[in-house]
């Protein structure tokens, strides 16, 4: 009998490494915490890379599928200065290599890969503690309890299962993101569509700036990037949608209109997501019986690498427990030497400080200069 999987979380790295392992016939349980695939929104756009996500696609057998999701026209880029004028644009011409999917229905086509029953759902951890010997116990938040004698935390940011490897905890990166949504664009918001533009547009000075894409049905999601202390955030009632929005379109004054539409003409109140990360080289020394994947083992920034980073970590480990289905221990640490140095070395142009706008000199220069070299 091929030893089970015990997975925490039921995100796209999670539901990944469930897939690699179904194909190669190993059992394999997914706990997740929210209560059904429907619990909340998954987000917005992904750009699913042709050396990471797309391999670990591949490696699941669900290219086609995958495929079918891409929106058309998405890979289409353009820069603007605060005043609205288009410093850089790229063209979606077809034959780039990040194609543009929504997250959720992606999330779907790998629950849909698995078979019934594989994901629990409603299934919050509180507690993991080992139990000698390369076996752990999870207990859930009603009560419940699972042992495991192969155990894989995908549990995201804030992981129940990384205590068992490391003491690492995230810390705030300095910045957080405002999050805002404009339905009907086309229509009922003709100026901000127009300057976003078919795909995404970013505009930015040190400290501030606005990242917008194109959406399925007609809908803009922006993301109102800030560089402040937590305690300058706390300051803005966000209970208080208008005045909350208004507060941080004063921060954006002289940007032109059709940008801080983006921010004071938001269809649902304005979200703010603090952004957290562990340390760049965070690693830890082999425990028999446990590992992790995604955020859970090497949160960063938001830099574009994020879930493609997650699936290819899921692939990956999937092929190397099937690969040595009788040794677990040499998979997990096949896997994890391969896994420090590849988190640690994932830059895009996402992780320069132009994207960051925190950089004072060049940051204009410096971020076309890598969007061209990624054209």
């Amino acid at each position: 009998m091929r030893t089970p999987v015990t997975i925490i979380g039921a995100g796209l790295g999670g539901l990944t490494l469930a897939r690699v392992l179904h194909l190669h016939g190993i059992p394999v349980t997914v706990y997740e915490a929210e209560s059904s695939p429907a619990a909340r929104s998954q987000g917005g756009m992904l750009d699913i890379h042709d050396y990471n996500g797309q391999l670990a696609l591949e490696t699941a057998s669900l290219m086609d599928e995958f495929r079918d999701l891409i929106l058309e026209g998405r890979q289409a880029m353009r820069v603007l200065d605060p005043d609205g004028t288009v410093l850089h644009e790229m063209a979606d011409d077809g034959t780039g290599g990040r194609p543009e999917v929504q997250r959720g229905e992606l999330r779907q086509v790998l629950l849909d890969s698995l078979p019934a029953g594989t994901v629990r759902w409603g299934h919050k951890v509180s507690s993991t503690r080992s139990l000698g010997e390369g076996s752990h116990e999870v207990t859930f938040a009603d009560g419940s309890t699972v042992v495991s004698s192969l155990l894989v935390g995908a549990d995201g940011a804030w992981s129940r299962v990384r205590q068992l490897l490391s003491p690492a905890t995230p810390e705030y990166t300095g910045k957080s993101v405002v999050e805002t949504y404009l339905f009907e664009a086309d229509t009922r918001h003709p100026a901000a569509a127009k300057t976003v533009g078919g795909g995404s547009m970013i505009a930015f000075t040190p400290g501030r700036e606005i990242f917008a894409h194109r959406e399925r049905g007609d809908t803009l999601h922006a993301y109102v990037g800030l560089s402040e202390p937590q305690d300058w955030f706390a300051a803005i009632d966000f209970t208080d949608a208008s005045a909350a929005a208004s507060r941080i379109a004063e921060e954006f004054t002289g940007w032109a209109p059709e940008l801080t539409a983006l921010i004071t003409d938001g269809d649902i109140p304005p979200v703010l997501r603090p952004l957290y990360a562990l340390p760049t080289e965070h690693r830890w020394d082999r425990v028999p019986g446990v590992t992790l994947l995604g955020d859970a083992a090497h949160l960063s920034a938001p830099n574009g690498e994020g879930a493609n980073l997650a699936m290819y970590d899921g692939a990956e480990l999937g092929k190397a427990i099937a690969a040595h289905p009788d040794d677990i221990e040499t998979a997990l640490t096949e896997y994890e030497q391969a896994m420090f140095p590849r988190s640690a070395a994932a830059v895009t142009f996402g992780d320069a400080e132009a994207h960051g706008a925190d950089s004072e000199n060049g940051a204009v220069e410096a971020l076309l200069k890598m969007i061209s070299e990624q054209a």
